[in-house]
């Protein structure tokens, strides 16, 4: 018995380093799946307008993943040779710190098992990510920081509008660089404690949601128990947010979250991945109300590729959600949200985005409708939102406009 327990021992090291070196990998071919379907043919005039557009994607959960973001994978949807090939010039990389295990669009709990410590374990993080919400997001904000030093040229940090200006001065014929902001899906990472908001926008958060799958301390989740709107502690981290430059994003809140967000917002509001409920009534897409909402405060509301946002996979249906968006609240208000790499499936990867402009193409769009639903309405509210208070205040129909005065106290509960 005793000579067979180390051949047992060596057995289970083995599959244990098995179980590190591939597991991760598996779980997300199984999660991040690009169909592979045919595609419609896309005509020359639709390569040649797409290749002229500032692309912008306002939620993507590539750093989630334990693969190296600047470097080719095949697997998932997107890395930085891909989004070069889809002719991105600016991506937000969203920070999945937690999710519950059994997954739904309808009742999650937040005490249920969570698949992101057991991701985190499999793929070898540090240890200090195990246990902690917070050092998680600040995990993946030394990946992205890390990987745009170790490719200067092709892959910058956008922390200020000067960084997107940048940016976009900087682009060559090679599509590089790429802007990367960084972002949060829930702030269920500050763990309760409001300075580790600072904490996080000194490693780069420049965008976040309030909830994701489940209720938390700040807000309810479209997909949580209660569903409840926003807490106090909720009601302060959203004011600090608008006053450090960090863009409030709705997408995953509850119906009365959306209301009372919507309801104090002094700042351009977004809904970053997602869909509407006119083309796809799902439990996470917005109501036109929401929608003429987020236009209030000049924010933009960005439509995912997958099929709880738009009910099909196919680029016509991304654009029909696009289509109703602009028709009821203007084209100003269009944007584009994929959740690549979020534990979907979808028609296409980053590289192949020429789909999108062929659709917008097909379903009769303008080349300058076309611009700002792309890229041009992403960048406008991700240039004023990210500035620190100070610098915009609500004029009339509730565009923002530069100011040097404070921003004004929070708009009445019951605004309108």
């Amino acid at each position: 018995m005793k000579r067979a327990l180390p051949g047992a021992g060596a057995v289970l090291l083995a599959m244990l380093a098995g179980f590190f070196a591939f597991g991760p990998g598996i779980a997300e071919r199984q999660m991040n799946v690009v169909e592979g379907g045919p595609l419609p043919e896309v005509s020359g005039e639709a390569r040649a307008l797409h290749a002229t557009l500032t692309i912008v994607d306002l939620h993507s959960d590539t750093l989630m993943w334990a693969r190296d973001p600047l470097e080719r994978a095949g697997r998932g949807h997107m890395d930085l040779p891909r989004l070069i090939d889809g002719n991105v010039a600016l991506q937000v990389f969203s920070s999945v710190t937690k999710s519950p295990a059994g997954l739904n669009f309808d009742r999650n709990s937040a005490d249920a098992r969570d698949n992101i410590t057991l991701l985190a374990v499999g793929q070898l993080q540090p240890p200090r990510t195990w246990t902690s919400l917070a050092e998680r997001s600040l995990y993946h904000a030394a990946r992205l920081e890390r990987a745009a030093a170790e490719a200067p040229d092709a892959l910058r940090l956008v922390r200020s509008p000067a960084d997107i200006d940048a940016v976009l001065a900087g682009r060559d014929a090679t599509g590089r660089p790429v802007g990367a902001l960084f972002s949060a899906e829930g702030l269920h990472n500050l763990e309760g404690n409001a300075a580790n908001l600072q904490r996080l926008h000194d490693a780069g958060l420049r965008m976040a949601g309030l909830a994701h799958f489940f209720d938390n301390e700040l807000a309810g989740s479209m997909h949580g128990l209660a569903r409840g709107g926003l807490t106090a502690f909720g009601r302060d981290i959203v004011t600090r947010m608008e006053d450090m430059g960090v863009i409030v994003d709705i997408a995953h809140c509850s119906h009365q979250c959306v209301a009372e967000v919507l309801a104090m917002a002094r700042r351009p509001v977004v809904s970053s991945h997602g869909g509407v409920q006119a083309t796809c009534d799902t439990n996470r897409n917005l109501t036109d109300a929401e929608i003429r909402g987020v236009a209030m405060t000049g924010g933009v509301i960005g439509v995912g590729y997958f099929d709880g946002a738009v009910c099909d996979t196919a680029p016509a249906a991304i654009v029909a959600a696009m289509r109703h968006v602009r028709d009821l609240v203007g084209a100003d208000h269009v944007a584009l949200g994929s959740d690549f790499d979020g534990s979907v499936t979808t028609a296409f990867d980053t590289g192949e985005l020429v789909q999108v402009t062929r659709a917008l193409l097909d379903d009769g769009w303008s080349e300058g409708d076309i611009r700002k639903a792309m890229g041009l309405n992403a960048l406008r509210v991700l240039r004023e939102g990210i500035k620190p208070a100070g610098s915009y205040h609500p004029a009339e129909g509730g565009r923002w406009r530069v100011d040097t005065t404070p921003l004004p106290p929070a708009l009445p509960e019951n605004a309108s």
